[in-house]
């Protein structure tokens, strides 16, 4: 899983089957200071994130595991919106 920030939505008018009513959003991975973090990806939304949000994003096999055993093509699925989060700095 990774942190990310819902940058834009994609549009796609023919999807493979299995990929109907899915919303698509590019998230840019971010770490824990907001700063940009690998390339951007593609993730499935079913749970309502808008651009501006961070997400938390499943990718990989556990990301297809949320549809309950239907084949579905997708790597990344956004599995949360973050309303905060804390990170505290061991360095001291």
């Amino acid at each position: 899983m990774f942190l990310g920030k819902v940058i834009g939505s994609v549009w796609a008018t023919q999807k493979e089957e299995g990929m109907d009513n899915l919303k698509l959003m590019v998230v840019q991975p971010i770490d824990f200071k907001y700063g940009e973090s690998g390339q951007t990806v593609i993730a499935a939304d079913r749970i309502g994130a808008g651009v501006g949000e961070k997400v938390i994003v499943s990718r990989g096999s556990p990301a297809r595991v949320l549809f309950s055993g239907k084949m579905v093509p997708i790597d990344a699925m956004i599995v949360g919106i973050v309303d905060s989060f804390e990170v505290t700095d061991d360095a001291e």
